[in-house]
């Protein structure tokens, strides 16, 4: 295109405000649509935060009457520093991309709450392990990322740890183990393990399996003891 043929600056203007001018309706509308978007996401990260606390999940029974109490009477419920880990702390990722994954997993426990897969206690301890170890897979998976949000290797103060747990985390570091390799059961009764020793072959409870170690002898038995087996010698 010649120079003579070319469209001045001022037309070439006066094109671009006609166009601008038959968009304003577009305009408009992309605006509305903006403010729209605003409103769902407001709404849908509402609810979905409702979704993500201790007392939505507790509103199955299946929650307040199994795992709950077991949850209660661990560390991460009360503590001498009043921080605590709930539910969605340890069970929900953090991220947006991986929480929403999660939450799209967890669709398949809304039906089995509907079809009542594990609506009584018998069902849950049944089911028990299946549910433990599909868990476990999953942490070890994202190297306990849940653990690490609280939790960190490198700010350890060893010193300030007694030397078993000092020796074992700097071991798992070395080794580049991650936590729920050894804190299986750190919010949640360990589910019986098969030993092929119970009724049936099934697991025994873990009382069996760990029991109670008797209190140590105070040195006033001990010395009368003592003083015994040397009277029969």
């Amino acid at each position: 295109m010649s120079d003579e043929t070319k469209p001045s600056l001022k037309a070439r203007l006066c094109a671009l405000l006609a166009k601008l001018r038959s968009l304003r309706i577009g305009y408009v509308g992309v605006i509305v649509a903006f403010i729209v978007g605003i409103i769902f996401w407001g709404g849908f990260n509402t609810a979905l935060e409702m979704t993500n606390t201790e007392k939505f999940c507790l509103s199955c029974h299946e929650m307040a009457s199994n795992v709950y109490p077991e949850y209660q009477e661990t560390v991460h419920y009360t503590n001498r520093s009043g921080v605590r880990a709930t539910c969605p702390d340890c069970h929900v990722p953090h991220e947006w991309g991986p929480k929403m994954w999660r939450k799209l997993e967890a669709s398949k426990e809304v039906w089995g709450k509907l079809t009542g897969y594990i609506d009584t206690r018998e069902k849950f301890l049944d089911k028990r392990i299946e549910l433990a170890q599909h868990e476990w897979a999953r942490m070890k998976a994202n190297d306990s990322k849940a653990c690490r949000n609280c939790h960190n290797y490198e700010y350890f103060d060893y010193m300030e740890q007694n030397t078993r747990s000092a020796n074992a985390h700097q071991k798992g570091l070395s080794e580049g183990m991650t936590c729920i390799d050894c804190h299986k059961g750190i919010a949640h009764h360990l589910p019986a393990v098969n030993q092929n020793v119970g009724p049936d072959g099934k697991g025994v409870s873990k009382e069996v399996m760990h029991p109670v170690q008797p209190k140590a002898a105070t040195p006033k038995a001990e010395s009368a003891s003592e003083e015994e087996m040397a009277g029969t010698q």
